[in-house]
């Protein structure tokens, strides 16, 4: 008789301890589906997404240049500021205070380059590339077989060249550094003027609205310490405009003969012909459908990226 009480008594604990554990089990999806459906759940997902996408965005923007060493002193002086703070040094944390507090005027100040080359980047995002007519296309098709013909010309022969396009962002501080030239692009002009010991030859030549409007002119040199040495000033100024702006540029090494082309502040190096006039078509020729991105097979198959 005990025995049968015991028994009954343990499947009764068994079942209350079940009955319990389903509760739990129900009352934890509740919690979950009040939580994960909850409309404020995703906002704050979507809020750290875009404060790292903005962060990533930003350390990128001042990778390999000197910017990032003043990014490196503020971090700094904030640790200090929170362990002195911790510590209870109160000098110490009135000093990083007033530093905080006025290194905002001064950021604006140091970082003005790099603000700057972050709001052009920016203003170029573009959601939907515009179409093109046929014509216009085999207009910018004639170009580009212009630019090979002088690229293969210069390349063989080791001619250093310097040719940058425009395209949405007006390069007209730049023209004005340089000489007039306002004629249609062909590869026998544009391997005339980079002849040496020619009165053009030395600078870039620029490109807008498919003339040649000037050439000799001076673009701004690039201060990132990512460059290898062995590039010159041809290379760094092409990697310069493409800091500043939406530009294609070509250079041709005149000790090597490399093709190099830059855009959006990289440089992609040694390009074959094939590469390059992919890199050119998909660029300056915007297609209708949408495309694979030129840069994602360069760095699958093909050119070496630098800067």
């Amino acid at each position: 008789m005990k025995k049968g009480k015991a028994t009954f008594r343990k499947s009764i604990g068994i079942k209350g301890s079940r009955k319990n554990m389903e509760q739990q089990i129900v009352q934890i999806l509740e919690l979950l589906k009040a939580q994960v459906f909850n409309t404020h759940f995703w906002i704050n997902i979507l809020d750290i997404l875009l404060v790292w996408f903005i962060v990533y965005k930003t350390i990128m923007l001042l990778k390999g240049t000197k910017a990032i060493q003043v990014v490196k002193g503020v971090a700094l002086i904030l640790v200090i500021r929170m362990v002195s703070g911790w510590i209870g040094l109160n000098t110490i944390s009135w000093l990083m205070d007033q530093f905080i507090t006025y290194g905002v005027i001064a950021a604006i100040v140091i970082f003005q380059p790099e603000i700057r080359k972050g709001l052009e980047h920016l203003g170029r995002f573009k959601l939907f590339k515009k179409k093109t007519q046929a014509g216009w296309k085999n207009k910018e098709d004639a170009i580009i077989l212009a630019y090979d013909k002088a690229i293969q010309y210069m390349s063989k022969r080791r001619i250093g060249a310097l040719i940058t396009i425009q395209r949405k962002v007006d390069l007209e501080e730049y023209i004005e550094t340089g000489i007039p030239i306002d004629a249609d692009i062909s590869g026998e002009l544009l391997i005339n003027i980079f002849i040496p010991n020619t009165p053009l030859h030395d600078g870039a030549v620029i490109i807008r609205e498919d003339h040649i409007a000037v050439a000799c002119a001076y673009l701004p040199l690039s201060e990132r310490t990512t460059i290898p040495k062995e590039y010159g000033t041809r290379h760094r100024a092409a990697v310069g405009i493409s800091e500043v702006s939406d530009a294609v540029t070509i250079v041709v090494s005149e000790e090597t003969g490399n093709v190099s082309i830059t855009l959006n502040g990289e440089m992609y190096n040694d390009l074959s012909q094939e590469m390059y006039l992919k890199i050119l078509r998909q660029e300056l020729i915007v297609e209708e459908e949408a495309n694979p991105s030129i840069w994602e097979q360069l760095r699958n198959k093909g050119g070496r990226k630098r800067g």
